[in-house]
């Protein structure tokens, strides 16, 4: 394998650590509470399949707002 593939996914955590009571979701990062405690526990793959769901549901918030 390359050094590529068994390089760390960086965390979506940007710093802004506020869930919204409404959606559930940081508003910093998109991700659940549930998400964020996880992350660390997650695989590459698990951790690049979240970071697609958490475009996606950028996408949606910024749609709503």
């Amino acid at each position: 394998m390359s050094e590529n593939s068994q390089s760390e996914v960086k965390s979506p955590c940007i710093g802004v650590c506020a869930v919204d009571d409404e959606s559930g979701l940081c508003q910093g990062c998109y991700r659940t509470l549930d998400e964020i405690k996880a992350w660390w526990d997650m695989g590459q793959e698990e951790q690049k399949s979240l970071l697609v769901s958490l475009e996606e549901r950028k996408l949606q918030q910024a749609n709503f707002d």
